[in-house]
């Protein structure tokens, strides 16, 4: 560079700061106006899209959020009917014996034959065992089993009558129950010393 054209950009650089301009540089600072005018109608095309794929983002998110607080409110409601209508089946099912029981009743009232009065009662008990056996019930075999805890409860323990009776249980106090292969009540047992 040569120093006249140095000088001249000294010059045109003072002017700058100066705050004076050339035609030729107010010219030019009218394009860059222009360009900035330009690049803001992008932008602003641009803000308005997201501003609309926001919105649209927002709507979705409240429409899940109402539908999750609806199945919510829908399964709590259910859970709820379920539970208080869970034994319906399984009373149903005990109706027919109870109506055996009371037929029962009102043949002790005015029976004299002791053998009919216990064959009645002997197959309304069977009939109520089947009924229950039908809906998963099933009883516990303890008897002369080694005593475990997480199935029986001793009650108290007494001199085991053999010496292989040691541990087991001797006696059965309450019979204890699974429903569908899960524990539902312990059997309350004597234990084997």
């Amino acid at each position: 560079m040569t120093d006249k054209e140095k000088d001249i950009q000294t010059d045109s650089q003072d002017t700058t700061n100066g705050q004076q301009h050339t035609p030729e540089e107010s010219n030019a600072g009218g394009q860059a106006n222009e360009q900035v005018n330009e690049e803001k109608a992008p932008e602003e095309g641009e803000l308005e899209k997201k501003q609309q794929e926001l919105e649209e983002i927002r709507d979705k998110y409240l429409r899940l959020v109402a539908e999750f607080d609806n199945f919510r409110k829908r399964t709590a409601k259910e859970r709820v009917e379920l539970i208080q209508t869970a034994n319906k089946e399984v009373i149903l099912a005990l109706l027919d014996v109870l109506d055996d029981c009371d037929r029962a009743y009102k043949q002790l009232e005015t029976a004299t034959d002791i053998d009919a009065m216990r064959d009645g009662v002997v197959l309304v008990f069977n009939k109520l065992k089947s009924t229950l056996q039908a809906k998963g019930l099933r009883p516990m075999e303890s008897i002369h089993e080694e005593f475990n805890p997480d199935l029986h409860e001793a009650i108290t323990g007494i001199p085991a009558p053999a010496e292989e009776l040691k541990g087991k249980v001797i006696d059965e106090l309450q019979k204890g129950y699974y429903l569908n292969d899960k524990l539902i009540r312990y059997a309350k047992v004597v234990v084997g010393k």
